[in-house]
């Protein structure tokens, strides 16, 4: 295990929204001597640096910003690099610490060293449904009585909730890591799989990164590649059946309850959950109780993850605003369309689509449109996606922005009543920050809308 204490740490990639806060924070903590290195410049980091200033203001954190330079890789003991460095095999810094004999691993390779029970962790990883699947499975093990930090992809650092939970709860915790491709890929590296690895779907994703859907396949493939006697795979049958695991569990046999949050894909969703709670707690002769499907039934999902915003007073009757920023491939806009066909017919609904390329193929958004979808399209992806709409013969309309597709959107959906979705189907990048400031700006849209009608409508349905 690595010691940090005193130790010569780089750390490559604060970001603008602090991927390597936490592990810079954890590392300086634990009495290294770090340099935090970042392309961008100090202007472009200024939140996550000011939560680090305690740390620069004593010389615990110094700063190489605006470029890298390979010396600081080279003269390490160890670098640090955040999981989402573009193409990290062909990095010249990185080579550089390569050539230089310094390893080189990532925040969730310095957690996975520091883990309570690698049996007792559940890694949880698909192309849609990650963090959903994950918080259930949190829940479903909390109401069994049991311990469980929840980490990894999907936010926070995994490495300072291990250091703040005290060490009696620790050591019999389990611990739910979202892991993304990237993530995986590193772990590739230390050849480590998690007691109970689970698989909510394969889809090509993330393809200006991986390059090829087979890199991307290969490294998703490591959360079970490295699995000890006694682990699980929990995952659909027909997915990777050459992949030799000691067992493997289709979530399908499971038979979730009636849920909350609306879509086939939650309910795919909550088997995984229940299945991956099941065997992990039946690992260590733990039964799983009925609270902890009631706590799955129960969940009310997350933030920008088919977000049910608030219904606003209509023309035709009411309409429902759905906030599904989260949503970054085609396929997961299909679900989200989906699920709220189940309450909506699909000519009554308009869809916000579109953002930044990641290179993949948009057939599926286009296509959605051939249902009755009224589709609004917004970023550098938007003329692609209306163009193979309309070639389709659907309904589609390029707006730009958000603003001008949430106006086009509306006045849709009012005519008969019906529902708004934001489910992009594609990164934000072009155009907002990241997802959630792409969500945030969508709620306060519809909020606005809602209003204007409570004050003459005669008020809001409900919120």
């Amino acid at each position: 295990m690595f010691d940090p204490a005193g130790a010569r740490v780089t750390v490559m990639g604060l970001g603008r929204f602090g991927g390597g806060l936490g592990v810079t924070r954890w590392l300086a903590r634990h009495g290294a001597r770090v340099l935090l290195t970042d392309r961008a410049d100090a202007a472009s980091l200024s939140e996550p640096l000011h939560a680090l200033d305690p740390f620069i203001g004593d010389g615990r954190v110094q700063l190489r910003l605006g470029g890298h330079d390979a010396a600081d890789f080279r003269d390490a003991d160890l670098v640090v690099a955040s999981p989402a460095v573009p193409a990290p095999w062909d990095n010249e810094f990185l080579a550089a610490a390569d050539d230089a004999g310094v390893s080189v691993t990532t925040e969730i390779g310095l957690a996975i060293q520091r883990l309570p029970d690698r049996a007792r962790t559940i890694g949880v990883t698909g192309t849609a449904g990650k963090s959903t699947t994950s918080t259930m499975i949190a829940r479903a093990i909390e109401a069994a009585g049991q311990q469980c930090l929840l980490g990894g992809n999907i936010g926070g650092s995994i490495l300072e909730a291990i250091d703040d939970a005290p060490a009696d709860t620790l050591a019999g915790a389990f611990v739910v890591l979202e892991l993304s491709s990237f993530m995986l890929h590193w772990l590739g590296r230390d050849a480590w799989s998690p007691g109970t690895a689970v698989v909510t779907n394969i889809r090509p994703n993330h393809l200006d990164w991986h390059r090829t859907f087979e890199h991307y396949q290969a490294s998703k493939r490591h959360i079970a590649r490295h699995q000890h006697a006694g682990d699980a795979l929990v995952a659909p049958a027909d997915l990777w059946p050459d992949l030799n695991t000691p067992t493997r569990i289709d979530p399908r046999t499971e038979h979730p309850p009636p849920l909350r949050v609306p879509g086939a894909h939650n309910r795919d969703n909550a088997a995984c959950a229940l299945s991956a709670a099941r065997t992990a707690l039946g690992r260590f002769g733990i039964a799983m109780p009925a609270a902890a499907s009631d706590a799955i039934a129960g969940f009310p999902g997350l933030p920008h993850r088919l977000e049910h915003v608030v219904d606003a007073a209509a023309a035709g009757g009411t309409v429902a605003f759905y906030n599904d920023s989260k949503s970054t491939t085609p396929e997961a806009a299909a679900l989200a369309v989906d699920a709220v066909a189940e309450r909506t017919p699909p000519d009554r609904i308009a869809l916000i689509a579109g953002g930044a390329d990641k290179g993949v193929d948009l057939a599926a958004i286009a296509r959605l449109a051939t249902r009755g979808v009224a589709l609004c399209t917004i970023g550098a992806t938007g003329p692609r996606i209306v163009d193979e709409a309309r070639a389709a013969g659907g309904r589609a309309q390029h707006h730009g922005t958000l603003e001008r597709a949430f106006e086009a959107a509306t006045a849709h959906a009012d005519v008969a009543g019906g529902a708004v979705l934001l489910s992009p189907g594609c990164a934000s990048w072009d155009q907002f920050d990241h997802f959630e400031q792409r969500g945030d700006a969508f709620r306060t849209l519809a909020h606005r809308f809602a209003a204007a009608r409570a004050a003459g409508a005669g008020g809001l349905r409900h919120a």
